[in-house]
């Protein structure tokens, strides 16, 4: 049965379902030695090549839908390549074979906390989809006078250069002065929004984490620029609310065996974690 070739590649986890349309438009993929154009659909026999280069092509039922929590650190941006050299979100992931990590939508450089990759870009193709209103939390500090009509206002809605927002939920969460922490919620992903909301108000966000993506929440033992591979149940979650068969298959365990080597595993990403920011503080030292 013939699969659209976009489908094909981004479920192999080769990127989003945009990217590879992207991909396709620009001459990039070519199907039995043909530059394959938007549209096309193929076989599961067909001769696939991406930049000349074959790849495997692989049924649903080959795939194992992975999905991993990652600790972005503030300063990292989310593009696998920077010309200006800056260090990027899929710098520390794990290596995967025969696909790649397709991040579920993004944080901008001065943003911290919880961001998802997937082995599937079905799934992220999903997820990403506004359509899903899939909820998400951010803790956020904020400097300056916040009133209560500003609170109202927020939750109400206000006018951007895009439209019309709003949060969802704006609950106090501490802060000493000037300086206040806020949990806000809201079901959209839309660039900067969450600083945009804030600044309609005058107010200035400081600091901005990520905390919480749908039932996912950011673990607190992870640390920045750490990751970790979510449950089974957690990846069916995910799954569900992307309209997506559920999968039956998982790249981690529950026995004792596993759980030991999870916490290993935990060692070493924090070791790997101290050893890049030492490396990077001495870069930058050279540097100067």
């Amino acid at each position: 049965m013939s699969e659209k070739l976009q489908k094909v590649l981004a479920r192999a986890g080769h990127g989003s379902r945009r990217e590879m349309e992207a991909w396709i438009a620009a001459g990039r993929v070519s199907i039995d030695g043909e530059i394959a154009s938007l549209g096309d659909r193929i076989e599961a026999d067909a001769k696939v090549r991406i930049d000349g280069r074959a790849i495997s092509i692989k049924s649903e039922e080959d795939i194992v839908c992975r999905v991993i929590a990652y600790h972005k650190p503030e300063g990292e941006i989310c593009s696998r390549k920077d010309p200006e050299g800056r260090p990027t979100v899929f710098d520390r992931l794990p290596r995967t074979r025969d696909s790649r990590w397709v991040a579920v939508g993004r944080l901008d450089i001065n943003t911290s906390g919880l961001l998802l990759f997937t082995s599937d870009g079905e799934l992220a193709n999903r997820l990403m989809h506004p359509s899903n209103e899939v909820e998400r939390e951010y803790a956020v500090r904020t400097f300056g006078e916040v009133s209560d009509a500003c609170i109202q206002h927020l939750r109400m809605g206000v006018t951007l250069e895009d439209g019309p927002a709003n949060f969802d939920k704006v609950k106090a969460a501490g802060g000493e002065g000037m300086n206040k922490w806020w949990h806000v919620t809201l079901s959209e992903g839309r660039n900067r929004e969450v600083r945009r909301l804030w600044e309609s108000q005058d107010v200035q966000v400081s600091r901005l984490i990520r905390i919480r993506y749908g039932s996912i929440e950011l673990p607190k033992s992870l640390p920045r620029g750490g990751w970790v591979e979510l449950t089974l149940e957690q990846v069916n979650y995910l799954r569900k609310t992307a309209g997506l068969e559920v999968e039956n298959r998982t790249m981690i365990g529950t026995d004792k065996h596993s759980v030991a080597r999870a916490k290993v595993k935990s060692a070493k990403i924090k070791r790997a974690v101290h050893k890049h920011k030492a490396s990077a503080a001495k870069n930058g030292r050279q540097r100067s």
